[in-house]
């Protein structure tokens, strides 16, 4: 097996040349750093990379912990990470806390144990033990699509956060409902606690209020997050004495379940009832009708997540900041519109927080 020692004998450079190269641990002239590189392919060399790590304490790796990793919405953040992770030198390793609390920390503690550089993670609805343990060991952290809120105060840690606008979003859905007629549109919200389903909810109260109509309660259902609570939620809207004419699902798994439901009780959409979803997926257009959706920036969430973790390592005491992405309202047919070529608008500008 080729050695280091081959690789600089054979690009005619010194040692630490090479490991200057491999590393980026110094800048190198283009010419001299192109001759290592391709001694490093002619000859089949491959890094030691647990030796390079007890030398320079870095192991290159970023652990990664989302819940629902079936999920498409999940599956293309993960692959957002996963792509700028290998272009700047990192792999990953990923765990599925579950949406639990408990093993949540576990979780973390594992990919903190087998000690990653750093970690992206989508908090849970209860992300105490999380920020304890993140913050108690100093844990270079980005959170990921749910955004957390630290009490400010002394020694408080502050973790760097990027997600998705949320309200806005969902405030346009339920004026575009409304601005079809419609005068009872309801929501399924997702897990309560969460930052995502906070944020819907608020967005769907303005929307609300800004098509004149009244917020009703009772037309506010939780479903979990998940495609069985999206189905029994829709269920109960749908056997209230005076059903919603329009409904709004707050992430593309419940909208699955509502979608069961309303079959299971022969209704059409938009016939019977107008759908709107927020969460697009691969094979939203493949319904009949299609559905009307607001489209996350999912892999750019991914890849802003790391470049986030990589400011973060670079300068462990630089401020925390909070990105927010824009979505895309995505205009087909379910809402109850006629068929039309496809349209897609951003609904807001970035914007990055301190």
């Amino acid at each position: 097996m080729p050695t280091m020692v081959d690789v600089a004998r054979s690009a005619g450079v010194s040692v630490a040349t090479v490991s200057h190269v491999l590393n980026d641990t110094r800048p190198v002239l283009p010419g001299t750093r192109q001759a290592v590189l391709d001694a490093v392919e002619e000859l089949g060399y491959t890094p030691n990379t647990l030796a390079r790590s007890l030398v320079t304490s870095r192991t290159r790796s970023i652990g990664l912990a989302v819940s629902a990793i079936s999920n498409p919405y999940f599956t293309e953040i993960l692959q957002g990470v996963e792509a700028s992770a290998l272009e700047h030198g990192y792999s990953l390793l990923i765990a599925d806390p579950h949406d639990d609390p408990g093993h949540e920390r576990k979780v973390v503690q594992l990919l903190h144990e087998r000690r990653v550089d750093g970690m992206i993670v989508a908090p849970s609805a209860d992300p105490r033990d999380l920020v304890a343990y993140l913050g108690r060991h100093r844990v270079p952290a980005v959170f990921l699509d749910r955004v957390v809120e630290v009490p400010e105060g002394d020694g408080a840690p502050r973790f760097d956060q990027v997600c998705a606008e949320g309200a806005e979003p969902t405030a346009l859905l339920v004026g575009h409902l409304a601005g079809l007629g419609h005068r009872r549109i309801a929501l399924v919200a997702g897990r309560p606690g969460l930052s995502t389903t906070r944020e819907r909810i608020t967005g769907y109260r303005h929307g609300l209020a800004a098509a004149g109509l009244p917020f009703d309660e009772r037309l506010l259902v939780h479903g979990d997050s998940e495609a069985d609570g999206g189905e029994r939620a829709t269920a109960a809207l749908l056997s209230r004495a005076v059903p919603p004419t329009a409904l709004v699902t707050a992430n593309n798994a419940m909208t699955i379940g509502a979608l069961r439901a309303l079959r299971d009780r022969g209704l059409s959409v938009p016939g019977d009832l107008a759908l709107c979803c927020f969460d697009d997926f691969a094979w939203a257009d493949l319904f009949t009708p299609r559905l009307t959706a607001v489209a996350q920036p999912s892999r750019d969430l991914g890849a802003q997540a790391v470049r986030l973790l990589l400011d973060r390592l670079a300068a462990p005491d630089r401020p925390a900041r909070t990105v927010r992405l824009p979505c895309a309202f995505v205009h087909r047919t379910s809402c109850g519109c006629p068929e039309q070529t496809e349209q897609a608008h951003v609904t807001a500008p970035e914007r990055t927080l301190p």
